[in-house]
């Protein structure tokens, strides 16, 4: 893998990884133009992403780092040292509770399916295709459907394990952990910058311990080009992270997605073509 490619997969990360369009069906896409996935070894793809994902990590703990120590100290003072009750806690504090429920049901999933996440079946551009189109569907039904009405102050235990119960979706190819959070925080009547704005929090536990871990299996794929590749590819994915993150909420303070809609459709509609007339193979 060139720099160029690597500074390109990175950008492609950065920008896909919290835009509602999956970064997976992209960094793929990309990565069978570049002709740099092997066939034979998906589980190095699937360590690549995994551990580029660590950059649009970073660019989340930057973007969000005041609200990240508010969260933390009121966390870690009102639960961890008084164990005030939750009725009483301060909204950083319920917030650290939301993060953490939200977040368990992926990890039991993610742990659970192992083995098909770092498969070729992750890989499948049927796979992708398909979840490009239908979760954009979804998405489209969250729209016409949501009420709007809820801020970060107003999400409830039950509404972070449904959103983290979403989120678990996005392990499917294509389907977009920011995606298919915001789906799931539209469901539960939260309003489009709040349902972004958790879905990009509630993805730090997720995003860390995937990242770790397919950094620990990556190393017995590691070369030095290997290793230089994904330091630049990472460090991009991060700025453009960055940039993609404060365009979205941003975006969605006036707008619907369902200019995301009609590009995943278009683009889950464009692959299956490709690969129904044998231009592209799975």
């Amino acid at each position: 893998m060139s720099i160029l490619e690597a500074i390109l997969l990175g950008l492609v990360q950065g920008i896909s990884e919290f835009l509602p369009i999956s970064s997976t069906a992209h960094l793929t896409l990309t990565g069978r133009m570049l002709n740099v996935i092997d066939a034979g070894k998906p589980e190095e793809w699937t360590a690549f992403i995994a551990v580029i994902q660590l950059g649009t990590l970073l660019s989340i703990l930057v973007y969000f780092y005041k609200d990240l120590v508010n969260i933390l100290t009121a966390f870690f003072t009102e639960v961890i040292g008084k164990r005030t009750k939750f009725s009483l806690l301060s909204e950083n504090s319920k917030l650290g509770w939301l993060i953490i429920s939200g977040s368990i049901p992926i990890a039991v999933i993610g742990l659970g399916l192992k083995k098909i996440i770092e498969g070729t079946l992750t890989k499948n551009l049927w796979v992708i295709g398909t979840s490009l189109i239908v979760l954009a569907v979804i998405l489209a039904i969250a729209e016409k459907t949501a009420k709007f009405k809820k801020e970060m102050k107003d999400i409830t235990i039950k509404d972070a394990i449904l959103i983290g119960a979403a989120q678990s979706m996005a392990l499917i190819p294509g389907s977009s952990r920011s995606g298919t959070t915001i789906t799931g925080g539209l469901f539960c009547g939260l309003k489009r910058e709040t349902a972004a704005r958790f879905s990009f929090l509630l993805s730090i536990p997720a995003v860390f311990a995937s990242g770790l871990l397919e950094l620990k299996e990556s190393i017995k794929f590691m070369n030095h080009d290997l290793m230089t590749a994904m330091i630049i590819a990472t460090v991009v994915s991060g700025i453009s992270g960055y940039i993609a993150i404060d365009f979205l909420l941003k975006f969605l303070k006036k707008n619907t997605t369902f200019a995301f809609i009609i590009y995943r459709i278009v683009i889950g509609i464009v692959i299956l073509s490709l690969l129904y007339t044998n231009i592209i193979q799975k």
